[in-house]
């Protein structure tokens, strides 16, 4: 499981006295205890992979957004630690799908759903998001959907 590899990777780091590597791991502990907490009190049960995969995908996309903006502001230093935190948080990110990947996925829905026009998004990316929703990058899945349906 994934939580079980933080945990242990958290304590090498720390044994290692790598301390931003410990810092960041210890943030993604944190934010998947924030998420259990949540997901207590909503009564839905959602898989512990599929879970801890949402949160880091959740942090990555963060790191990413932090990264662009600061560089656009030239703040390297700052981008630079971002970018240190997103390469830990993606050695615990499983492979995502390819975009050749994803367009097969979609045309597949498509096939199985009947979507033919934008009117169908919102179904093709649910299914797609259900279907495939741990390997899956939304913002690309979006873009080829809105090109596959126009």
């Amino acid at each position: 499981m994934i939580r079980d590899d933080i945990k242990a990777a958290t304590i090498t780091a720390m044994k290692a006295k790598e301390k931003e590597r410990t810092a960041t791991l210890r943030q993604i502990s944190a934010k998947i205890k924030d998420r259990d907490i949540a997901e207590r009190t909503s009564g839905k049960e959602i898989p512990d992979d599929e879970l801890v995969t949402s949160v880091l995908q959740k942090m990555a996309k963060q790191r990413r957004e932090s990264i662009e903006m600061y560089e656009t502001g030239g703040r390297a230093e700052l981008a630079a630690k971002e970018q240190a935190e997103l390469d830990v948080i993606g050695e615990f990110l499983p492979k995502m799908m390819s975009a050749d990947e994803t367009t097969t996925a979609i045309e597949a829905i498509k096939a199985d759903t009947g979507a033919s026009s934008m009117k169908d998004m919102g179904t093709v990316m649910g299914e797609l998001k259900k279907r495939h929703g741990a390997l899956l990058d939304g913002k690309l899945a979006s873009g080829l959907v809105k090109a596959a349906l126009s």
